[in-house]
């Protein structure tokens, strides 16, 4: 479905004649890719001992793997499988408890719990510090991700878009972005597509370092984390 609607908008686009110009606006001008990759794979390499310690805590926890994969929606509307390290209960666990969906404290169409009963106690250390995220690097070194833009999208997510919101797929998502150093999760459906909106069209190499910097103080303070 989000590949069929941003077809429809390109298609527009060509219709109007604006199709060179989208190319030119959405093509990437942040920190080169190939460099990200490679930064990317590097630092997997030097934290794996804790990426091992973080999966024996998991599954010491709870039963079931303690990688989650989930189906987002990439660049120019393609799918791919997103990866995390598992922080709640499956269904399948005694301790899973399905959450009261009217005690959200987000609203719009992805439901977000302050004190969510699915989480396990290592899923909400790994949550508040954004160790859960580490997995999505292999992301980044398959090509799917970035490390800096705007957040892959559930497919539910975008059938919310309009047309103006359809041209945040049009660029490759990112692992932190300009919403995940304005507030994280405190910040509402709205305000998070518009920031990743104002980030497409000011992308820059040194916006992209700025953000990265201002990721470090975000991850490490929590706030809007949960």
């Amino acid at each position: 479905m989000a590949i069929q609607i941003l077809q429809h908008v390109k298609n527009n686009a060509v219709f109007t004649g604006t199709h060179k110009t989208i190319d030119k606006n959405y093509k990437h001008k942040g920190i080169p890719v190939i460099l990200q990759q490679t930064v990317a794979l590097i630092t997997l390499l030097l934290i794996s001992p804790l990426l091992l310690l973080v999966l024996i805590l998991i599954k010491v926890e709870s039963s079931g793997s303690a990688l989650f994969s989930q189906t987002r929606v990439g660049e120019n509307g393609r799918h791919f499988k997103m990866y995390k390290f598992r922080s709640m209960y499956l269904k399948t666990d005694p301790n899973y408890k399905e959450p009261d969906p009217t005690q959200s404290s987000r609203e719009g169409v992805c439901k977000k719990y302050i004190n969510d009963p699915r989480i396990t106690k290592i899923g909400q250390f790994i949550r508040k510090y954004s160790i859960d995220e580490i997995p999505q690097l292999f992301n980044i070194v398959r090509g799917d991700m970035c490390l800096v833009g705007p957040r892959p999208a559930l497919s539910i997510e975008t059938y919310e878009y309009d047309n103006n919101d359809q041209t945040r797929l049009f660029t490759k998502p990112g692992l932190t972005g300009l919403w995940q150093v304005s507030g994280r999760a405190d910040t509402n459906f709205e305000e998070q597509l518009q920031l990743d909106k104002t980030y497409i069209k000011q992308q820059s190499f040194l916006m992209d370092c700025k953000i990265i910097a201002l990721t470090i103080p975000a991850v490490l303070s929590a706030k809007g984390a949960y």
